[in-house]
Formats: structure tokens, C-alpha cells, sequence
């Protein structure tokens, strides 16, 4: 008989739920991303106008044109928090969010290996770099969860009940990774299938199930459309532009690949044993990770949510037989996050919070067309000012995309093409953009009147 699992430690319980995630979610690394304003800003925008926008509201080049917000539901939440208390309060739901994650992860971890920090570690090292305050964030407690309710379902030989399908509505409305929930409740479907004599009943209880699901994700702010659109945006050809959606090497991401290394050698090591559909989950989002860096992360929760099953030497304990140490727990969520809210934080002045520079900008450029670094397109919007372009290459499609990396790269034919078609009055570019910078450093009519250690600020004369 296998032995009884002893109850974690509460210092340990801690550690993982309640001081990682508020270290995580304290830094300032988490605002390092020029999409995080425009996500604000579009949530600020469906707050003080009651609806989801169904044409793009901000840029220039793409005013009025349809534009499909699937992710309306997160940045209507990092706006509430963002006018609550600015960006202590955008800081304060991704460390709610992480205080989420880590508490699925660990409570199931916990059920089956002595160590249960180890995977949160190793998962963290994985996510760090993908911390940004973005909707996918809010996203990480459901993907653990919802493995967790496949893997009680599993367990209890059933299908998950049909109103956790509701479940799918909510990411649905949160962001386009919900086609992984449907994927992940196939496996363990198929699972259940080769794996149970009585066919028919599991044919029948997750068929039913997955019928909910795909039910499920109709109901959001954007019909039809809106689950869809995600499968669509897949089949751009400027996907490789955009660093998240690059291969993974050891060069952008390098403790991905350490902990890959560390957890492959464990697994030839240890031996541990899970049903081969499980293997061929983790499989698959090892291959969708490596061929975009953008997957790391849900592999990472995956597997930590996987695996520690696999290394058991013991047979499964209850998540917690302490009532009490979970409100200490709760209670002490509760006051990190409040007092994550309360307590100043600033991001730091890059090209992703360029605010120093925006502010300098001449109010009477600000109503002109500008030229602008892709990074730089969200803190444009947030601050009013319309972009040329921004981080939603989805809603731009290919033509503006590809067409503005080629000013990026310095195409002098490109560059003049869209000053005339677009009647460029201005131009904000970082400092790292050197082909940009030498395009308008070397272009007649163009003169430098802004520059700090972000970027620079340029007006066309003529």
C-alpha cells in the first residue's frame, strides 16, 4: 500500500501561493510591453461608452474599419484596475491572477509529490518572461484549472459536469486561447474512450460534454466572429515578424530551454508513468512551443499540472485537509493584493512606457499623422495621440504589417511611399530602431526636435 503524503507545510504552502506570486507581481518588468496601453486603453474605451468596439477606434490608418476585440473582457478588467489605482491596481490583478495559478498548481501538486514547490519553480522560470500585463495572464488560473477538472474527471472515471462548460465562455471572452481548453478536454476525452470497457457511456458523457464547449464559446462579446477570428489571425504571413510568435532558441529564452533540459533528463531518469494521451498532450504543445515562443508559457502550466501524477510514489491525498490554514491562505491573498493596489508603482521609462517623451511631444503635432516605432503604438493611444501602427497586427493584416517592418529595415522607397501616402507629419521612433533613425536622420525635410535615452522625436518641415 502506498504511503500517506504528510500535509505540506504552511511555510512552504506560503512560499508557493502567497510571496512568489507577490514578488512576480510587484515587478515592473510585467509593464514591458507596448501592448499592455492599448489593452488598457480599449477596456477604458468599452467603460465609458457600454459597448465592445466593432470598428478600430484609435489609429489613423485603420479608423473605422472593422476591427474584432476578442479579448474585451480582460482589458475591460486591467482597466477597472488600471482607474482604481492606476498601475498599482493593473499590478495588483496579474499578482491575483499568479496567487491563482500557483494556488491550482501547488494543491495539485501536493496530492501526489512531497516536493510540489518543484513545479512551481520550474513553471516559473518558464513564465517569466511572457509576464506581461496582458490578457493571456489572466488566462493562466483557467488553463490550470481547467486541466485540474479534467483530471478529477479522470480520476472519478466520469465526464466533468456540463456547467463547467460555462468555463469556456468566460475564457472565450478573455482571450483567443480558449481553442487549448477545447483541445485539452479532447484528450481526456479520448482518453476516457481507450481507456474505459463502456464505450457507449463515455461516448455519451463526453460527447455531451464537449457539445456544452463548443456551445460555450459561441457566447461571447463578438458572435460568430469571435471564434473564429483567432483561427484566422494563424494564417497571417506577418506572424514571423512578431517576436512572440517566432521559434523558440536558446538565444530569446534560454531558461525555457533549461528547464526543458532538466525536466527531459527527470523524465529518462525517473520513468514516470501517465496514460500515452497524456504524453501525446505534452507532446504536441512541446511542439507548438518550439515553433512559437508564445506557447512556452501554456506548455509550462501544462506539464506542472501533468507531470507530478507521473513522478507519484504515493497514491493521491486530498488537495487540503486543513480548513483553516486555506482562509489564512485566503485572507492573506487578500491583503497582498490590496496592499499591492495601494502601493505605489511606476513603470520603467523604456520604449514600452515612453511617457517622458510623449509628454514632450508639441500639442500641435500631437492631432498630425505620425510615423511611429511598433512598440510605441499602445502608449500612443493611452495617451490620445492616434498611431500609425500598434500591437493589434491582427485588425492591420499583412499589407500595413510587412509594409512597416520594410521602413524598419531601413527601405528608403517604403519610408517615402508612406510619408506620401499617409501625408506623415511627425515620427516617435526608439533609439534601437537604428534603421529607422538613419532613415530620417539622412531624409531632407527632416529634423530631430526631441530626444531622451528612450527615443526621438522628429517633424517633417516640408
Amino acid at each position: 500500500m502506498a504511503d500517506a503524503a504528510p500535509k505540506p507545510s504552511v511555510l512552504t504552502l506560503f512560499i508557493a501561493i502567497l510571496l512568489i506570486p507577490a514578488v512576480l507581481g510587484s515587478s515592473t518588468m510585467i509593464f514591458n510591453d507596448g501592448d499592455v496601453s492599448w489593452h488598457i486603453a480599449t477596456g477604458l474605451w468599452i467603460l465609458d461608452h457600454r459597448a465592445i468596439p466593432n470598428v478600430d477606434p484609435f489609429s489613423f490608418t485603420w479608423g473605422g474599419k472593422p476591427w474584432v476585440p476578442i479579448e474585451w473582457g480582460s482589458e475591460m478588467l486591467y482597466a477597472s484596475a488600471y482607474r482604481l489605482a492606476h498601475y498599482s491596481g493593473v499590478a495588483a490583478l496579474v499578482t491575483a491572477a499568479l496567487i491563482a495559478l500557483h494556488a491550482v498548481v501547488y494543491l495539485n501538486a501536493s496530492r501526489w509529490i512531497r516536493g510540489a514547490l518543484l513545479p512551481i519553480v520550474a513553471m516559473d522560470f518558464v513564465l517569466i518572461p511572457m509576464l506581461l500585463a496582458r490578457p493571456h495572464v489572466l488566462t493562466w488560473p483557467l488553463l490550470a484549472f481547467w486541466t485540474g477538472l479534467m483530471l478529477r474527471a479522470r480520476e472519478e472515471d466520469r465526464a466533468p459536469p456540463l456547467y463547467a462548460a460555462l468555463f469556456m465562455t468566460l475564457w472565450a471572452n478573455l482571450h483567443g486561447g480558449y481553442v487549448f481548453g477545447l483541445a485539452i478536454a479532447a484528450a481526456f476525452g479520448l482518453e476516457a474512450l481507450v481507456g474505459t470497457p463502456n464505450k457507449s457511456r463515455v461516448i455519451r458523457q463526453w460527447g455531451l460534454f464537449g457539445l456544452a464547449c463548443a456551445i460555450a464559446v459561441f457566447v461571447n462579446g463578438n458572435g460568430v466572429e469571435g471564434v473564429f477570428h483567432p483561427l484566422r489571425f494563424t494564417q497571417l504571413e506577418m506572424l514571423p515578424l512578431i517576436d512572440e510568435w517566432k521559434p523558440s532558441s536558446p538565444a530569446k529564452t534560454p531558461f525555457f530551454f533549461g528547464v526543458l533540459a532538466i525536466t527531459l533528463a527527470l523524465i529518462v531518469w525517473k520513468r514516470p508513468r501517465l496514460p500515452w494521451v497524456r504524453w501525446l498532450l505534452l507532446a504536441a504543445m512541446l511542439g507548438l512551443a518550439l515553433l512559437q515562443v508564445r506557447h512556452q508559457a501554456m506548455l509550462a502550466i501544462l506539464a506542472a499540472m501533468l507531470l507530478p501524477q507521473g513522478f507519484a510514489k504515493r497514491d493521491a491525498v486530498a488537495a487540503s485537509t486543513d480548513r483553516t490554514m486555506g482562509w489564512v491562505a485566503a485572507a492573506g491573498a487578500a491583503v497582498l493584493i490590496a496592499l499591492r493596489a495601494i502601493m505605489p508603482l511606476t513603470p520603467d521609462n523604456n520604449e514600452a512606457n515612453p511617457w517622458k517623451l510623449i509628454a514632450s511631444v508639441p500639442p500641435e503635432l500631437r492631432a498630425q499623422p505620425v510615423l511611429n516605432g511598433y512598440s510605441m503604438g499602445g502608449p500612443l493611444i493611452l495617451s490620445g495621440i492616434r498611431p500609425y501602427i500598434d500591437g493589434r497586427g491582427d485588425m492591420y493584416g499583412d499589407q500595413l504589417v510587412v509594409g512597416f517592418s520594410r521602413i524598419g529595415q531601413g527601405d528608403r522607397a517604403a519610408f517615402d511611399e508612406t510619408v506620401a501616402k499617409w501625408n506623415i507629419r511627425w515620427a516617435i521612433i526608439p533609439n534601437d530602431s537604428r534603421a529607422m533613425i538613419h532613415l530620417l536622420d539622412t531624409t531632407a525635410g527632416w529634423r530631430r526636435i526631441r530626444h531622451d535615452q528612450v527615443g526621438s522625436v522628429y517633424l517633417r518641415q516640408h
